[in-house]
C-alpha cells in the first residue's frame, strides 16, 4: 500500500518488530467495540480487573519477582509506550529524592540538581523524559560502556559519588536490558548495589528484549537483578506480537508514583475510591484517561498460550543463530559485537565506506529493510530478527543478498 511500512512483512529486519498476532487484533476490535473508559476502577471495573490478573499471569510466565506480585505494596499496569513508562518512573524518584518538593513547589524551590543515570547507549527516551520533568538534560549522565556495550558499573559509581559529593541529589538510574543500538544487557545486579548506596530509584527499560524471559533458557539474562529493582518494563507490542501500543510496568512500591501522579477533583470522587479497596489506575500514569488496552494482552496469552510465544522466540533466535555462523565465515563482514538473542550488528572489513554501501543495496533491494546505528565510531549494520511469519528462506535470501553486496 502506498505510503506504509510493512513492519510485520517477513522481510523487515529493522529497527525492532512491531508485531500483530490475530488474537491479539481480535482484542484490539473488542476493546474499541466496548469503548471503555478506565481511568477509575468505578468508571470500568472489568478495565481494572483484568488488567490486574494478565499483567500478574505475564509476570510469573516470566519469572519475574515476587516484589512485582498482584496484592503486594506495587503491582502491574499499563503504559502506552517505554518512553511513558521511564517518564512517569523518572517523576516518581524525582519526587522521591526531593520529599515531594520538587512536585510542590517546583524544580526551583529543591535548591540543587536532582541527577538521573543512563548508559550511552540508553533510548534517548530517558533523555526526553529529564527534559519533560524538568530534571533537565544537563543533569541527565550518560554512563560509558564496556567492551561489551554495557553500562561500566565503576564509572555509575564514580559518577554518582562525585555528584553527591558535589551536594546534587543522586535520584535515578536506568538500566537496559537489550539496548537499542546492539541489544547490550547492563549488569541490574551490579548496578542495584551503587544505586541502593545512594538511594536512587533503579528502572529497567526491557522493552524489546524482555518477551524473551517466555523463554527459560534466555530468562536468567533477562530478569537478572530485577529483584533489586524500583521499576521493570517491556513491550509486548514488539516482540510478543501484542498490537502497537502495549508496554507492561511493574513497580515494586506504587506509593511514590500515586504519589505523584494523584491529583483528585471533586468530580472524580467516589465511594470505591475513598474506601481503599480498589485500584484506581489513572494514578499510575501522566494521562487520565484510558482504553481497554488489556484485552489484546489478555487475549494473546489465552488463545495462543506462552508456551507457543516462547517457541517463537525460540525459533527467531535459532534463525539469528545460523546468521552468526554465516558471518563468522565471512571473509569480507563481521560481527562488530556479540550477537544479542535476535539481533545482530554487522559491519564490512574494509570499514564504514564499504558498510554504507551494503547497506543502502539492501534497503535499495525492495525485499528487505534494514537499519544502522554507530558502536563507538563503527558504522554497522542492525539486522533484528523476530516478525511473526520471518522463516528460514527469509533470512537466507537476506545473506545471499547481504554477502553478494559486500563482495562486489
Amino acid at each position: 500500500v502506498p505510503g506504509l511500512v510493512r513492519w510485520d512483512h517477513p522481510g523487515w529486519f529493522a529497527w525492532f518488530p512491531s508485531n500483530g498476532h490475530e488474537h491479539s487484533l481480535l482484542g484490539d476490535m473488542l476493546g474499541a467495540a466496548l469503548g471503555q473508559q478506565g481511568m477509575l476502577w468505578m468508571s470500568s471495573p472489568a478495565c481494572t480487573e483484568v488488567e490486574i490478573r494478565t499483567l500478574e499471569w505475564l509476570r510469573q510466565c516470566m519469572g519475574l519477582p515476587d516484589r512485582f506480585a498482584e496484592g503486594g505494596d506495587g503491582g502491574g499496569v499499563l503504559q502506552d509506550t517505554a518512553s511513558s513508562a521511564i517518564l512517569a518512573c523518572m517523576i516518581a524518584a524525582r519526587d522521591r529524592a526531593t520529599k515531594g518538593k520538587a512536585r510542590t513547589h517546583g524544580m526551583h524551590a529543591v535548591g540543587k540538581a536532582v541527577m538521573v543515570y543512563a548508559s550511552a547507549d540508553a533510548h534517548s527516551s530517558v533523555l526526553k523524559a529529564a527534559r519533560l520533568c524538568g530534571i533537565g538534560s544537563e543533569c541527565c549522565r550518560l554512563v560509558p560502556v564496556n567492551t561489551a556495550r554495557a553500562m561500566d558499573v565503576e564509572a555509575l559509581a564514580n559518577m554518582m559519588a562525585e555528584d553527591a559529593r558535589a551536594g546534587s541529589l543522586v535520584a535515578f538510574c536506568c538500566a537496559t536490558v537489550g539496548t537499542t543500538a546492539c541489544g547490550a544487557i547492563d549488569p541490574v545486579a551490579a548496578l542495584a548495589d551503587v544505586c541502593e548506596a545512594h538511594g536512587a530509584w533503579l528502572h529497567v527499560d526491557a522493552a524489546w528484549a524482555g518477551t524473551a524471559a517466555l523463554c527459560e533458557e534466555f530468562r536468567p539474562q533477562v530478569v537478572a537483578g530485577a529483584d533489586r529493582a524500583d521499576s521493570w518494563n517491556f513491550n509486548p507490542h514488539k516482540w510478543m506480537g501484542v498490537h502497537f501500543d502495549c508496554s507492561c510496568l511493574w513497580l515494586a512500591d506504587r506509593a511514590p508514583m500515586i504519589e505523584s501522579m494523584s491529583v483528585t477533583p471533586e468530580y472524580l470522587r467516589n465511594d470505591p475510591t475513598e474506601s481503599g479497596l480498589v485500584v484506581d489506575f489513572r494514578d499510575w500514569h501522566v494521562q487520565l484517561g484510558r482504553r481497554f488496552r488489556s484485552l489484546k494482552l489478555w487475549l494473546l496469552l489465552r488463545c495462543t498460550g506462552a508456551a507457543a510465544l516462547g517457541d517463537m522466540v525460540r525459533h527467531h533466535v535459532q534463525l539469528a543463530c545460523w546468521l552468526e555462523m554465516q558471518v563468522h565465515a565471512s571473509d569480507v563482514l563481521e560481527l562488530v559485537v556479540d550477537r544479542s538473542l535476535g539481533l545482530l550488528c554487522i559491519g564490512h572489513v574494509r570499514g564504514d565506506d564499504a558498510t554504507q554501501r551494503v547497506l543502502d543495496a539492501i534497503n535499495a533491494d525492495g525485499r528487505f529493510s534494514v537499519t544502522h546505528c554507530r558502536l563507538g565510531e563503527r558504522l554497522v549494520i542492525r539486522v533484528a530478527i523476530g516478525t511473526l511469519c520471518v522463516e528460514a528462506e527469509h533470512v537466507e535470501s537476506l545473506w545471499e543478498a547481504m554477502s553478494a553486496h559486500a563482495s562486489a
